[in-house]
């Protein structure tokens, strides 16, 4: 019976899983993802290189029949890697310079299979385009603590859904994790994902 587990701490991603039927148990990797080693690369390979050090610093506790998920966000915008912001000045400051402009969102996943330590790496990349929000409505939209908590201050899956006038790619990808790209990596380790399904709905 192969059990699904979720190197992050992220509540969309587990909410992306459990929606699909998937039940994951929660393993926070506690990869310090401040490390220039990280930050120095572009977008695109940042989030690839900590999806993969997530999964492999959790995958190391496990053996047997589990797939380990290992994923990582940022928002590329106007060249730069954009986290989650560090107060609300810097959260307020984005969304200004955010106004009917767009970003690509990457998010970067890997699945590890404990039981032979094969490993599948994918990353999606979703255009994000910004509608004209007004100060005011940023401020309110800060002061609900949401885009603290997010990469680049901005997320599908809640308040702040409203403030995002056009994506062109993958939305569950911007929410954190991408689902067809996740079916994709699990059916080539030799998965069934129904079957995973199946499990999770039963526990």
């Amino acid at each position: 019976m192969t059990k699904v587990i979720l190197a992050s701490a992220s509540p969309a991603r587990l909410q992306l899983l459990k929606s699909a039927g998937i039940f994951a148990e929660v393993r926070v990797s506690g990869v310090n993802e401040e490390l220039p080693e990280f930050l120095d690369l572009p977008p695109i390979e940042m989030v690839a290189a900590l999806a993969k050090a997530k999964a492999l610093a959790v995958a190391s506790s496990f053996n047997g029949d589990h797939l380990i998920i290992g994923a990582d966000s940022t928002l590329e915008f106007e060249g730069k890697n954009i986290g989650k912001p560090t107060n609300p000045d810097e959260a307020f400051a984005l969304w200004a310079s955010y106004r009917n402009k767009s970003g690509i969102l990457y998010t970067g996943q890997v699945v590890i299979d404990a039981s032979n330590r094969a490993i599948s790496e994918r990353v999606s990349a979703t255009k994000i385009t910004f509608a004209n929000i007004n100060d005011e409505e940023i401020d309110a939209y800060i002061k609900t603590g949401e885009p603290l908590q997010v990469a680049g201050g901005a997320t599908l899956d809640g308040i702040g859904s409203a403030f995002i006038s056009r994506i062109e790619g993958d939305a569950t990808g911007v929410i954190g994790l991408s689902m067809p790209d996740l079916f994709e990596m699990v059916t080539s380790l030799g998965h069934s994902w129904h079957k995973l399904r199946q499990i999770g709905s039963a526990i």
